[in-house]
């Protein structure tokens, strides 16, 4: 067999590989030989069919069944010789395919790129300090009223924080538009969960009226046949309703878990789950600023198998959330939606990679035990949880990846300057909230619900 490769790019490797032409012949024969063994056909007893029909009849399939074997077997040992390191699956084609004649083959591959990492000595890393305060947290069990409260009708006129049930029709022009209109929709005044302008103009209707309401889409609304366009909508309201908050006592705690109905417990664990969430926050913006930092000083090439993995995975996230079903091909959903967040996933997979190899880092048994039992914390029984992840060798990978993960950032946290910023507990949260990605916006006056800064507690 011999064996060269090209390099066409930083991370492309183009091998050729030729094998011998009676090698391939003599597997042919040899295959051949033995299905003739079991060839039936009319005019012939079992296993007297001439060859010559046999090759006839079979040569060219057996041929492609065995080149195609050779190819592949080929190229696995021409990587282990030449020392590349694939990233992803190659394209592999036959060039000189012919009986008699020496068997030629390419292999095209991606490798993963060689590099000689950066630090990011230099960055300044914000570190957010935050103290969850009895303020804190009676404004959490303030949100877990409101989540909890029934709506009560009233006989009023509407206020900001009621709810009003209504029909509307929305226009352009004289024209009705699709995905405009609903009846019996329950819309919160002050949601912000329409577009700019709607809610306002409800304020002060009562159940019973009808009223036409003027407001203009947002010049980036998703819809771009309804982007920047004033519309007007048709609205008859059909109740009005405020809310009735629950009181906190033993029936509403018992609803988190608390199941003796002790508020001053409540409170505790409502506090604790705060904290919890905080820490999480503060560690999430602190890692997403070395990773930046990270990627800035390593503009390193990405094998676009990965990216195009990576995509993949990202899409089948979107359909997922969206609702789509299992069954939904993820394959109509464009490539260019998720492609740059693709290859940025990657380039830091391939960095933190480095970063922990370097470092030769590693997760024990008895660390990932203790990572399991921190995010146990939150269920009812978190020793089962703990037994169940420490018998599951695919949750204990996952497990030990995000501990290495977070290796990683602390090494590469000493290299930076860290400034800690005093903040409180809604402000990190609103922070971490605008590193998620945005909201998915509809075709109608909805443009979602809105994200709390508050996320519900646990207890």
């Amino acid at each position: 067999m011999q064996v060269s490769v090209d390099t066409t790019s930083q991370i492309e490797r183009r091998i050729t590989v030729q094998v011998p032409a009676d090698e391939i012949d003599e597997a042919v024969a040899s295959r051949l030989k033995d299905a003739a063994k079991n060839v039936r056909m009319d005019g012939f007893r079992k296993g007297r069919v001439p060859m010559s029909v046999i090759r006839q009849r079979y040569g060219k399939d057996v041929r492609n069944e065995v080149v195609g074997e050779v190819m592949r077997e080929r190229y696995v040992r021409a990587i282990a010789d030449e020392s590349l390191n694939p990233a992803g699956y190659p394209h592999i084609e036959a060039t000189v395919n012919e009986s008699g004649e020496d068997l030629e083959f390419t292999a095209t591959l991606e490798i993963y790129p060689e590099f000689e990492l950066t630090g990011i000595e230099g960055t300044e890393v914000e570190r957010p300090v935050v103290e969850v305060s009895d303020a804190d947290v009676d404004e959490m069990i303030e949100t877990l009223r409101k989540q909890n409260a029934d709506w009560e009708p009233v006989d009023r006129a509407a206020e900001e924080g009621d709810q009003v049930t209504l029909d509307f029709q929305g226009f352009l022009g004289d024209e009705p538009f699709e995905g405009g209109s609903a009846e019996g929709h329950k819309l919160v005044l002050g949601s912000e969960s329409f577009i700019p302008g709607f809610e306002a103009q409800l304020v002060g209707v009562k159940a019973g009226d009808e009223k036409t309401i003027e407001a203009t889409f947002p010049d980036d609304y998703q819809a771009e046949n309804l982007a920047g366009q004033q519309a007007s909508f048709k609205v008859k309201v059909h109740e009005v309703a405020a809310q009735a908050l629950p009181e906190v006592d033993a029936d509403f705690v018992t609803k988190f878990g608390v199941e003796d109905g002790d508020i001053a417990r409540f409170r505790d664990e409502v506090s604790k789950n705060m904290v919890r969430e905080s820490s999480q926050a503060v560690d999430n913006r602190v890692k997403q600023q070395v990773l930046e930092a990270l990627k800035k000083a390593n503009d390193i090439p990405v094998p676009q198998s990965l990216v195009q993995q990576e995509t993949d995975g990202l899409k089948r996230q979107a359909a997922q959330q969206f609702g789509l079903g299992e069954d939904f091909d993820v394959s109509q959903l464009p490539n260019e939606l998720f492609e740059e967040q693709a290859k940025g996933r990657v380039q830091v997979g391939l960095l933190l990679a480095e970063v922990i190899k370097s470092n030769e880092l590693d997760a024990s048994d008895e660390e990932i035990k203790a990572k399991v039992a921190e995010l146990a914390q939150q269920y009812q029984d978190p020793e089962q949880v703990v037994e169940y992840y420490m018998g599951n060798d695919q949750l204990k990978t996952q497990v030990k990846s995000a501990i290495l993960e977070e290796k990683g950032v602390d090494k590469l946290l000493e290299q930076a300057t860290v400034k800690d910023v005093p903040m409180t507990y809604q402000e990190v949260l609103v922070a971490a909230q605008q590193q998620s990605e945005g909201e998915e916006e509809e075709a109608s006056p909805e443009e979602g619900e809105q994200q709390s800064g508050e996320a519900e507690s646990r207890a």
